[in-house]
């Protein structure tokens, strides 16, 4: 199955934004989930365009992971202006059983680092 031109787009803005190159990306450790959501504690004031270039995917996908993880209360998105500015609840738990003992806290924490207040955990 071939790549769309907006796939293709989308892999090389995460390659040129940082991102590991196709070849080295055919599987991670993270969903695409959890890396939008890590992208967003990292910096709150992120455009769906960076973080979709970030993670390699669409800026379609990122809105619909974003409503998702709003819907299940784990990210809050605020209008400021123009712009909108996310806010990660870090103390929801995990949802897969086997890390469900952990909270978002200690994900962000190992993967980006300490919590920096508002807009990151």
């Amino acid at each position: 199955m071939s790549e769309s031109r907006e796939e293709q787009g989308a892999r090389q803005r995460s390659v040129e934004a940082g991102g590991a190159p196709a070849a080295q990306a055919s599987w991670t450790f993270f969903t695409n989930h959890s890396h939008v959501l890590l992208c967003l504690a990292r910096d709150g004031d992120q455009t769906v365009r960076r973080v979709a270039a970030q993670v390699g995917i669409t800026e379609r996908a990122v809105q619909r992971i974003i409503g998702e993880l709003e819907e299940a209360g784990t990210l809050l998105k605020r209008r400021e202006g123009r712009r909108n500015r996310y806010v990660v609840n870090p103390q929801v738990a995990l949802r897969h059983p086997v890390e469900a003992h952990c909270r978002l806290t200690d994900l962000i924490a190992l993967v980006v680092g300490a919590p920096r207040g508002e807009g990151g955990a």
